[in-house]
């Protein structure tokens, strides 16, 4: 563990009480019956005709200043009603008490046995309030004053309480007759009530003392141990060493090189982010700031305000590590199960941080990876029970295995000069949806410093943004990032993505609007030079989106040299298959389609002919690449359709035409018997008898009565070299026996060809 983490550890040892100076929320509960003397029982929600009762019944609240008690309708305006005029009870009411007594007395960091006393039930109409003002001891071991919020319509009233310069605003407003909302402070602490806007808001207020005769504490005070962690947590990024963001394209060679740079990463200093598990478990829905219990609070608390004073960044989230491995039989016999076996050695193991909570709620982050040397404490993981561990039982050639997770809340800290570092390696899935938010803030009106910000976060992502065509791709991350560049000013950034990723290889179609309004900022002759480098580069393996960005070049207002864009494009077409790169399944070569015709003939028509007529030239010069009825016709029938017209289009026309009526003249019959071409080239005796049987003009069908393997090495043979037969086994006797008969197939394909050129060349005008 770095040094860091461990003075951290020991400041936070110190935090000796557990729990928060003030506890609330709103929770569904048994509701009590209420009697008012002179009104009666009370129903929920409070209704405003009853509210009225209520305030007729009641007095003005006074307050305490020292030992006096006064009125005064500036300071407090509220209505009252002593415990003698109120009668609270129901068969749940006791109980749902106590376990609120004690929730609330866990939440202020408090052990023992705590009663809750009624003291009187207060209701608030507009415009009623209560300034600051601390609350006096009324029982001997009172410690604070337990707020509950009975379910009445009402805005406004939220209890507002502040210890050692923290703040903390309870809005505990039950939604449902079925809710109460409540709080909980030390008595000592200074609290007010805002003024009610619409409705009534009425409580019941309660004493919390202690059983046992205790002295009641103060709120928690660890202003010592914020101001140590502040200290510490400032000096943090000094500490952290200065090196290179990895992300999707830098891979790490086995002793720490990355292979791309060959610079080398040292674990020499103290690592840009701690996470510290917290002691109780929470589900992803309990998983806030709020729901903290106990020491977890406490520290929470802490931490809270030292982050903001130390310039860090806090968040919460799940961490999760799960292992995998081999596993080892203690059985000694019998039927399998679990219990006969443990884990053993661990080969494999993933540990991520998901579910993220800010201090304002859901932080917006995605999964994202850890390493042990960010645990805080690096053992803190080491003795705990997997709250998931299953075994499979060994099969064939395999062992027998394990998967185990471990789940805890943490803590997460890093030194808010770094958080574009954090962001960036947390993936795009992150990092563009945080570089949007900047982008929309500034759009609204934002501090101009934002775009300083988008800009440091923007150049940090490019460092590791993948420039090798070999990566899985997502299709939408380039555009939307040079989306981002233009709405953020950052026309360094603009240049650099288009130089050095789009340019570089990590290239798609999808990217082709997003490049043209980026290019469209950097002025025409340097929005040139990079076009033609995109396309110059990325034509090889992207013919489809290449010519697609001339063509829309070809309109817009970008390039100033639009012959030498057309240049470089007809120049890299495809043309000798034996010279058209390999990739693999993450990255394949675009095809050539009628679409890449459409497009190139298209885009050349609108910069100059001529360049039409050399793509015409060579298309017709690799007839293997453009096939002329895959590629060229449906490419003409297309360009016909749309009405688009240049003499290159018309040439591609008369050769389209020409190709349809050779074929069209071609004789078209039915074969006069049953002769057959024989394309199978093997030479074994079955083989050599197919053959023969296909030549034969008299025989239709031929038996081959054989064992397994011999039939499917004739119906293979016949699938790798179609031929004009249908096959069916019969399954009767053993041997069973392939059964092939001839059909017509060549003669029906080519009446469906017919059939098609001849609509063709009505469409193309022959």
């Amino acid at each position: 563990m770095s040094a860091i983490g461990t003075d951290l550890l020991a400041i936070l040892a110190t935090v000796d009480r557990p729990g928060d100076f003030c506890v609330g929320g709103v929770k569904p509960a048994f509701l009590p019956t209420i009697t008012v003397a002179g009104i009666g029982p009370i129903a929920f929600p409070i209704l405003p005709a009853q509210a009225q009762q209520l305030i007729a019944a009641a007095e003005t609240a006074p307050y305490g200043r020292g030992t006096e008690t006064l009125i005064d309708r500036d300071v407090r305006r509220t209505w009252q009603i002593g415990p003698d005029h109120v009668e609270i009870g129901g068969r749940h009411w006791r109980s749902t008490l106590d376990a609120l007594a004690a929730e609330a007395a866990a939440g202020l960091g408090v052990t023992g046995p705590v009663a809750a006393d009624f003291y009187k039930l207060l209701v608030y109409d507009p415009g009623s309030f209560f300034v600051d003002h601390r609350d006096t001891e009324k029982a001997p071991g009172m410690f604070a004053t337990l707020v509950i919020v009975l379910p009445s319509p009402h805005e406004g009233g939220a209890l507002v309480v502040r210890h050692l310069g923290r703040e903390v605003v309870l809005d505990a407003q039950p939604e449902e007759s079925s809710e109460i909302g409540w709080g909980a402070f030390y008595a000592d602490c200074i609290h007010e009530i805002r003024p009610i806007l619409t409705g009534h808001r009425v409580t019941l207020i309660y004493n919390l003392r202690f059983q046992d005769g205790r002295t009641a504490p103060a709120a928690p005070d660890h202003r010592t141990e914020r101001a140590q962690i502040s200290a510490l947590l400032r000096r943090w990024p000094d500490e952290i060493p200065d090196f290179a963001v990895i992300g999707d394209d830098a891979d790490l060679d086995e002793d720490g090189d990355l292979d791309e740079d060959g610079r080398e990463i040292e674990d020499f200093g103290p690592p840009d982010r701690l996470i510290l598990p917290l002691d109780h478990a929470y589900t992803q829905a309990e998983l806030s700031f709020d729901a903290l219990k106990g020491r977890d609070a406490a520290i929470a608390s802490v931490l809270v305000e030292a982050a903001a004073d130390g310039e860090c960044d806090i968040h919460l989230a799940l961490v999760s590590i799960e292992e995998s491995g081999s596993a080892e039989y203690d059985g000694y016999g019998g039927r399998w199960n679990d219990d006969d076996l443990t884990a053993g050695e661990v080969d494999d193991r993933i540990m991520t941080l998901s579910d993220w909570r800010g201090l304002d709620g859901d932080a917006g982050f995605g999964t994202v990876g850890f390493s042990e040397d960010e645990l805080c404490p690096s053992d803190a993981f080491e003795d705990l029970t997997p709250d998931e561990e299953h075994f499979q039982e060994a099969t064939g050639n395999g062992g027998a295995t394990f998967e185990r997770t471990y789940r805890r809340a943490g803590l997460i800290l890093w030194p808010r000069a770094h958080r574009f570092t954090i962001v960036t390696r947390a993936g795009r899935e992150t990092s563009l949806p945080y570089l949007e938010s900047l982008a929309s803030a500034w759009e609204a009106g934002g501090d101009p410093a934002m775009l300083t910000d988008a800009a440091a976060l923007a150049d940090l992502m490019m460092q590791s943004w993948p420039r090798s065509p070999g990566w899985p791709r997502d299709e939408v991350s380039n555009g939307r990032m040079l989306d981002l560049l233009v709405r953020c000013d950052h026309d360094v950034g603009i240049d650099r993505f288009l130089d050095e990723i789009s340019a570089g290889g990590n290239y798609d179609k999808a990217d082709n609007g997003a490049i043209l309004r980026a290019a469209a900022r950097l002025g025409r002759p340097r929005a040139t030079a990079l076009l033609i480098r995109i396309v110059a580069h990325n034509l090889p393996g992207h013919v489809g989106g290449c010519t697609d960005l001339v063509r829309r070049c070809a309109t817009a207002d970008v390039v100033d040299d639009l012959p030498l864009l057309a240049a470089t494009l007809v120049n890299g077409l495809p043309g000798d298959p034996a010279k058209r790169p390999q990739r693999d399944s993450w990255n394949p070569v675009e095809p050539v389609t009628p679409d890449v015709a459409v497009d190139l003939l298209a885009g050349l028509r609108a910069i100059d002919p001529m360049f039409g007529q050399l793509a015409v030239d060579h298309m017709l010069a690799w007839p293997k690449v453009w096939q002329p009825d895959a590629i060229l016709v449906p490419a003409a029938l297309k360009l016909a359709d749309h009405g688009v017209d240049s003499a290159a289009i018309e040439r591609l026309g008369d050769v389209c035409r020409d190709h349809l009526r050779k074929r069209i003249a071609l004789p078209l019959a039915p074969p006069p018997t049953w002769q057959r071409a024989n394309p199978v080239t093997c030479k074994c005796d079955d083989c050599r008898a197919l053959g023969a049987f296909l030549v034969d003009p008299a025989t239709r069908q031929w038996r081959l009565k054989a064992i397994q393997h011999r039939r499917t090495h004739v119906e293979q043979e016949i699938g790798r070299h179609p031929c004009d037969v249908d096959l069916a086994t019969e399954r009767r006797g053993s041997p069973h026996c392939l059964v092939v008969t001839k059909n017509q197939a060549s003669y029906e394909r080519r009446v469906v060809q017919r059939e098609q050129d001849l609509r063709h060349q009505a469409a193309l005008g022959g």
